[in-house]
C-alpha cells in the first residue's frame, strides 16, 4: 500500500509551512500566569493569512472556491499549525464545512461554503456532550416545530441535504433543548454545528447562530488558556433549512474531527521532540552533552517510536475517511486506533520532554509548558484513550467472524 502524499497534498503542507513560519508559540500570555482566558478572540490576522493561502477551503469543491482535496491534506495542514500552537478554529470550521458539503442541501451549500472558505464566516462544532464523557448527540434533543420562520435574517439562509427526511413537512422547523459543554471558539464563531437526537433515535445536525433566541453561553477555560463555551439551548427554534438530518452525517463529522485532533497531536509531538533534541544536544553534564547519555537516548528513542505509531495510525484513519475505502472494520475503527495512539503518545512525549529538560522545562519563559498544556487538552478532546479502547472493543465484538 502506497501512502506517498500526492503533489496537491504536499503543496498544501508547503503552503501551511509558509503561513505558520512566523508564528510564535508564546505570542499570547502564558496560561500558567493568566487568570481566565489568555485572549478575547482567536488570531484573526493569522486567520486572514490562512484564508489568503486557500487553506480554509482545502476540502471544498471548486464551485465553492476550494481545492477539492481530502482529509489527508487537511491533516497535513493541521499538523503544521500545531507545531506553532496556532490559535484558530481551522479544524472545526473545515470539518463543519466539509460535512455541509457532503450532506447538506444545495441551498445550504450555496449560502455558506464559499464564505467559510474565504474566512468570512466561522463555524465551530459542539462535540463534547453535556459532561465531556457522554455521547455528544445525546446531550441535546430535537423535535419538530410547525413554526417555519427563518432563523437567520442576515442573508445567510441555508438548507438541508437533498433526499433528507421530510418527516413533519419540509417546511417544519426544529426545537432544540439541552447543554453542550466545552465548545471550542464558541464566543468567536458565527455558528455552532450542534448534534441532537430525535424521539425516533435519529441524530440531526443543527446550524445554530451564536446570537439567537433560546441560545446562551457560559464561559469555560481550557488547560491551554483558551475560552470555551458551555452552550445552553432552551426551546431554540431552528428552521428546517438549517438542519441536516441525513443518515451518517454526525458520525462522519465526528470521525473527521477526531482524526484532525490526532493530526494536531502529531504536529505538537514532533515539535516537542525536536525541542528536546536541541536542548539535550546542547546541555552538558560532566563535560558531555546529556543527549549522549544512554538513559536519555533510550527515552528519546521510545518517544520517537510513539511518534511513528501516531503517524502511521493517523494516515490510515485519514485515508479511510477521505477515500471511503472498505475494511474489516468501519472507518471509525481506524479512527479509534489513531486516537488511542495520539492520546497516549502525546502525553508520554511531553512528560518525557519535561523530564529531560529538567528544571528548565518548568520555566514559564520557555514555551515547553504551553505545549504541555495543549497536549493535555488534545489528549482528552473527543475522548481519552480509554474511551476509544472501549469503542474499538465494541466494534471488534460486533464484527467478529461467525
Amino acid at each position: 500500500m502506497d501512502f506517498t502524499f500526492s503533489e496537491e497534498q504536499q503543496a498544501a503542507a508547503e503552503a501551511a509551512r509558509g503561513v505558520f513560519a512566523g508564528v510564535a508559540p508564546d505570542g499570547v500570555p502564558s496560561p500558567a500566569l493568566t487568570a481566565g482566558a489568555v485572549a478575547d478572540d482567536f488570531d484573526r490576522a493569522l486567520w486572514a493569512r490562512v484564508a489568503e493561502a486557500d487553506l480554509l477551503s482545502l476540502l471544498l469543491d471548486a464551485e465553492y472556491g476550494g481545492a477539492g482535496l481530502d482529509a489527508v491534506a487537511l491533516c497535513l495542514v493541521l499538523s503544521e499549525s500545531a507545531k506553532v500552537l496556532a490559535r484558530m478554529p481551522l479544524l472545526e470550521s473545515s470539518a463543519a464545512a466539509a460535512t455541509v458539503q457532503a450532506y447538506g442541501r444545495g441551498e445550504l451549500k450555496s449560502a455558506l461554503l464559499a464564505r467559510v472558505g474565504r474566512g468570512e464566516v466561522v463555524v465551530t462544532v459542539a462535540a463534547s456532550g453535556r459532561t465531556g464523557h457522554d455521547p455528544a448527540e445525546r446531550a441535546v434533543t430535537a423535535r419538530r416545530d410547525g413554526d417555519t420562520r427563518d432563523t437567520i435574517t442576515t442573508g445567510q439562509g441555508h438548507g438541508q441535504r437533498e433526499g433528507g427526511s421530510a418527516q413533519g413537512g419540509e417546511g417544519a422547523g426544529w426545537i432544540l433543548d439541552g447543554v453542550q459543554t466545552a465548545v471550542p471558539w464558541a464566543y468567536d464563531a458565527d455558528f455552532v454545528l450542534v448534534p441532537a437526537h430525535t424521539a425516533d433515535d435519529r441524530t440531526v445536525l443543527a446550524l445554530v447562530p451564536r446570537v439567537h433566541e433560546g441560545v446562551a453561553l457560559a464561559e469555560q477555560i481550557s488547560t491551554t488558556g483558551e475560552r470555551l463555551g458551555e452552550l445552553r439551548l432552551e426551546s431554540a427554534r431552528i428552521a428546517a433549512r438549517d438542519v441536516i438530518d441525513a443518515e451518517g452525517a454526525w458520525e462522519w463529522l465526528r470521525d473527521l474531527l477526531t482524526t484532525g485532533t490526532c493530526a494536531l497531536a502529531l504536529g505538537l509531538g514532533r515539535q516537542v521532540l525536536r525541542m528536546t533534541g536541541d536542548y539535550t544536544g546542547k546541555r552538558e553534564q560532566f563535560g558531555h552533552p546529556v543527549a549522549t547519555f544512554q538513559a536519555v537516548a533510550v527515552q528519546a528513542a521510545d518517544r520517537y517510536i510513539d511518534l511513528r505509531a501516531m503517524e502511521a495510525t493517523l494516515w490510515q484513519a485519514a485515508w479511510r475517511i477521505g477515500s471511503g475505502a472498505q475494511g474489516a472494520l468501519p472507518a471509525s475503527g481506524d479512527v479509534a486506533v489513531a486516537k488511542i495512539w495520539a492520546s497516549e503518545g502525546v502525553r508520554r512525549i511531553v512528560q518525557t520532554a519535561q523530564h529531560l529538560h529538567g528544571g528548565f522545562g518548568a520555566d514559564v519563559d520557555y514555551s515547553l509548558h504551553r505545549y504541555h498544556a495543549w497536549a493535555k487538552h488534545l489528549e482528552l478532546s473527543l475522548g481519552p484513550a480509554s474511551a476509544h479502547e472501549e469503542a474499538l472493543g465494541d466494534l471488534l465484538a460486533a464484527h467478529a467472524p461467525a
